[in-house]
Order: structure tokens, then sequence, then C-alpha cells
């Protein structure tokens, strides 16, 4: 549809609108009136003050014209206060009768055609319920303030410049009218880039709506390129209206320096002719009042929000209103769904349709994942786990938070495969956590999914270089070595033992040095899963702050038994053993869940 037939069209809603708001609009007249004599009293009380008072030598005439123009200030404090109580009675039915009409919409189209909305919904009917009817409503509500203030205003001050000096008007109408008239030129082509960005977003709106309905077909096939390739092309689609949309804006600025500067600087250049003339000095003082206070900043507003507000209301309006009755030039039975009239059935113009979608595959399994899992160290032991339930997120820091002995490390040994279920499921990378293909011995061989580091850790006699690169499967060079003791703080460590090359003798090493190394270890480790069974009980709280970060940064999932709540502090989510029940959440809100946990956190706090 062309501008013009968009513009007709909202037009005549509009007018439809606002018939039946007659007496609040009559409302707004009236207090607006105020608001021109506001404006009517600032510079004639100006150029009064000046010419009867103070330039004629009596002050107190000037003080009483400037206590003139003070009350007229309230006048228009008092009219700005009645305008904002009749717009909220003509702006909140606007918003009401959108959010109506879409539902109408949306139903309408359902109907006609049931299996498309079976299939992928109406997404351009959640963004005309959601964004559109609020940057309706926004935009109305501020047009509809901006323009009645610019008409009442510039009546009061176009009646002012009379009443001081005709001639006045002769001077300072041509340069408004020139900047006004560059103003108007862009309002079709910015309506027509508005129109093109809203089109583009309601499509971008269905084609990831369409994406995520079908994500994992896509993915099962691999097709996640010739998937995106749509989406991409959508977004550049944006990116090139927005690039036009501020362009036409920049000239749209020029055009409001003309109208907003012009008049200024043709009333000073002309003020000698003026006066020469026999205009006085106060008509031309009240006259640049009326330009700079008053006419001016009106306009300015007027044009911005018109330029703004007022085509993006037109072109949302217009997604709102009943189709045109007369059929579009050529348009027979096109593809799409019917919308129906008076007059003969026209479908609106078809857009290309979005490429096939290729199937797309299942989500990346949990990390790990826990399903009413029950352990007991014997079989007439009280259980130490008992139906829990647990799924840790690939890339997630989970902290385990509870007192000694409830089974933190037994979680951890069930986890690493340690230890078998009796009953439930334990599932480590969406395999079972013991038995996984091509291990030596269930629960006990080498497993690239995962690596566990024991409250004791393990360093053994052999250089430093071999105690830290041992859960390696390949050769690690010297400059990632470096790199690792640096991230995790023990480069002064291994300076300390003489370097990669150094012997070790484990017996010589102090519990947190041998710590040290077995963490920089595992952060050297390529398994996705790293497991820390208090692995950092033996180190300083700023060392431990410095090695649990930098094992979180690092690609995979980390699970932290804790032996200060500072880690649970650190963590994404926190796991609470409590012997009863489990319960895992954020560090803020697990207090209000959690009596345990808001101890734990009340006994850190009162020991700093």
């Amino acid at each position: 549809m062309s501008e013009y037939g968009t513009w007709r069209r909202v037009s005549r809603e509009g007018r439809r609108f606002l018939r039946g708001r007659a007496r609040t609009l009559r409302r707004l007249a009236l207090w607006s009136l105020l608001e021109s004599a506001h404006t009517f009293l600032g510079g004639y009380a100006v150029a009064r003050a000046l010419d009867d008072g103070f330039l004629a030598g009596r002050t107190g005439t000037g003080i009483g014209w400037l206590a003139v123009a003070g009350g007229g200030a309230l006048l228009g404090a008092l009219a700005l206060r009645g305008v904002f109580g009749g717009l909220a009675d003509l702006v909140e039915p606007l918003r009401d009768g959108l959010v109506r009409r879409s539902v109408r919409q949306a139903i309408g189209r359902a109907v006609a055609d049931p299996a498309r909305e079976s299939r992928a919904g109406d997404s351009g009917a959640v963004s005309r319920l959601t964004q559109q009817t609020e940057m309706a409503r926004d935009s109305f509500a501020g047009l509809v303030l901006i323009a009645r203030s610019f008409v009442f205003t510039a009546l009061g001050a176009l009646l002012g410049l009379a009443a001081l000096a005709p001639v006045l008007l002769i001077l300072v109408l041509p340069a408004l009218l020139l900047g006004t008239a560059g103003f108007l030129t862009t309002l079709r082509p910015m309506a027509r880039v508005q129109r093109a960005a809203l089109d583009a977003d309601e499509a971008l709106s269905a084609r990831t709506g369409e994406l995520a309905a079908g994500l994992r077909d896509v993915v099962a096939c691999g097709g996640g390129a010739g998937a995106g390739a749509g989406v991409e092309l959508l977004i550049a689609e944006q990116e090139r209206l927005t690039g036009r949309l501020a362009r036409w804006t920049a000239l749209r600025t020029l055009a409001l320096g003309v109208a907003g500067r012009l008049p200024v600087v043709v009333l000073l250049a002309g003020t000698p002719w003026l006066l020469g003339r026999g205009v006085s000095a106060g008509a031309v003082a009240g006259a640049l009042t009326y330009l700079v206070q008053s006419l001016l900043p009106a306009l300015d507003a007027l044009m911005t929000a018109v330029g703004a507000a007022g085509t993006r209301l037109l072109v949302v309006l217009d997604r709102f209103c009943d189709p045109e009755s007369e059929p579009e030039p050529d348009s027979g039975p096109a593809s799409g769904t019917p919308t129906r009239g008076p007059g003969p059935v026209v479908a609106p113009p078809a857009r290309p349709a979005p490429p096939a979608l290729p199937s797309l595959p299942d989500p990346p399994a949990p990390a790990v994942e826990l399903r009413r899992v029950r352990f007991a160290y014997g079989p007439r032991a009280h259980p130490v786990l008992d139906g829990l339930d647990l799924v840790v997120r690939p890339g997630e820091h989970l902290a385990v938070v509870g007192p000694s002995g409830i089974g933190k490390s037994t979680l951890t040994a069930l986890i690493a495969g340690l230890l078998p279920a009796d009953r439930g499921t334990v599932r480590v990378a969406g395999a079972p956590a013991r038995g996984a293909p091509g291990q030596a011995a269930p629960g006990y061989g080498p497993d690239a999914r995962r690596t566990l580091l024991p409250q004791q850790a393990y360093v053994f006699t052999g250089t430093v270089h071999e105690n830290l690169t041992h859960l390696c499967p390949g050769p690690v060079s010297r400059g990632e070595l470096e790199r690792a003791t640096a991230v995790l703080g023990a480069d002064a460590l291994v300076a300390r033992l003489g370097g990669p090359d150094a012997l070790v003798d484990p017996g010589r090493l102090t519990p947190g040095e041998r710590q040290h190394l077995a963490l920089t270890a595992a952060y050297l480790s390529p398994a996705p899963l790293l497991l820390l069974d208090e692995a950092t009980c033996h180190l300083d709280p700023r060392t431990e702050e410095r090695a649990e970060w930098a094992l979180a940064e690092r690609p995979g999932t980390l699970v932290v038994v804790a032996h200060r709540i500072s880690s649970a502090v650190r963590a994404d989510r926190v796991l609470v053993l409590d012997g009863t029940r489990a319960v895992c959440g954020t560090h803020a809100e697990l207090p209000d869940r959690s009596p345990l946990y808001r101890d734990l956190v009340g006994l850190w706090n009162a020991h700093g």
C-alpha cells in the first residue's frame, strides 16, 4: 500500500476515534487556551516593561509588568496540570482499543488459516500486542501533548507579535516557513523507512519463532548454517534500514536548525531596520522573547515529535487498521490469508517465504544428571543420599555445601564413577557415570569426560613438568605450561622448586603446595568436567579464590565441594545437603529456602 493509502486509512480511523471523544478534546482545548494567555503575556509584558517602565525611567511600572509575566507563568503551570488529566482520558482508550483489535485480527487469521497457526503461531501478532501497542500509546501521547502545545503557543506568540508591531511577522514568518517546508519533505521518506523497519521486525520475529520451534531438527541435521542464513539476512536488512533512517534524521535535524535558529538571526540582523521604522526597543525585545522562549522551542519540539513519534505512529497504526475494500492492482487469488471487507476479497501482498527449515538436533546433554539417586554404605546402613535429583548444565559452576559426613564426598565419588548408586541413575555427558565405552575397568579406568581432585592431592616423584601434565593425553608446550602456572598463581611455586625440569619430592612439599600443583594439572586437563572434593582446603583464601576463578573460566563444568562459604558465593548455583533434603539455588536466594545454609552463611559472616 502506498503512503497515501496508509495516510488515508489511518486518518479515517483516527477521525472515527476522535469523534467519539469530542468532550475530552474540548476540555483539552479550554485548558490550552490558558497556555496561549501565558505565551502572550510572556513577550508582551517584557516589551511593556522596557518601553513603559525601565527605558522611560519608571522602575515600578517595569517591575509591575514583569510581575504580570510571572502571573502568566502560573497560568501555564495550571494549564499543564489540567492538560495531563485530559490526556490520560484520550490515550488509554486508544491503547485498549488497539489491544482488542490485535487479538481480533490474530483470531481472524487463525480461523482463516488454522494449519499455519498450529505450526508456528502468529509472531507478528505478539509483536503488535506487546511492543507495537505500547509504541502507539507512547507516540500518540507525546504527539498530542506537543502538537496541542505548539498550536496554542504559536497562537499566543503570533498574536503577541502582531500586537507589538505587525511588521515583525513579515520579518520572522518567512524563515519559519522555510525551515518547516524543509522538514515536511522528510516526512514521507521517513514513514516509508519506518514501515520497512517494522516489516523487517515482524519478519525477524516470525523467523526466529519458526527456528525455535524446529531447533532440535535443525541441529540434528547439521543445518544450523543454512537455517541461520535467513536470520542473518533479516538482521542485515534491519541494519541497512537503520542507516537510512539515520540519514533522513540528519536532514531533518538540518531543517530543525533552519526553523529554530534562522528567525532569531533574521530578527537580530534586521533590528537596525526595525528601529529606523519606529519599532521600539521593547517591541524587539518582546519579539525575541516570543521566539526564544515560546515559538521556536515549541516548533522544535513539534518537528522532533512529528519526525520521530509521528511517522512511527502512522506506520504502527496502519497495522491495526481494517484493510481497504478496493482491490489492489493485479491482485488475483494470491497466496496468503485473504482479508475481508465490504468489497471484493483482497489478498495482502505476498512476502517472500522463508527458506525451508532443516531438521534440528537435540540440545547438548547435561554435564551431570542424577535422577532419584539413593546410596548407603551397606545394605542396612542409613542412606547417605536418598532420592537426589540434580542437573548440572554444561559450563556451569556448582558448589556443594553441608556439614561434615553429610554426603558431599560421596556425591563426587558417584559422579566420578568410583561408587555405584543403589538406586537411580547417574549420568555424565549423557552416558552412565560407570562403565563408559573404552574404559579399562568400569568406574576406575581413565575417563576423558572428567577429572576428580580429592582432598589429598596426588603428587608423584618426577619432574614438575610431569606432575603438571600427567592428565593430558598429548604433549604440552613450555608456553602452555607457563601460562597455566601464571593463571593459577603457581609460577612462584614452580620457580621455587627449580623450574619445570626440576625433580619433585612429594614428601618435602606442604599439603597446600601439593594441592596447588594438582589444581594446575587439572587446569591443563582436557576433561570437560572437573570435580574438586575440598581440593583447596589447605590453600589460603586468596590463593583458593584465584584458583577457583581460573578453573571456572576454563572451558567446561566445575563442581566444587566447598571448604569455605566464599566458594559458594563465587558459584553459579549452590547445592545444600542437609541430611533430610537437598536444596539447590543461587547464593542470594538460598538463605530464604534453607535454614542450614542461612546458619552456615551467618557463621561465616560472624567469623569474617
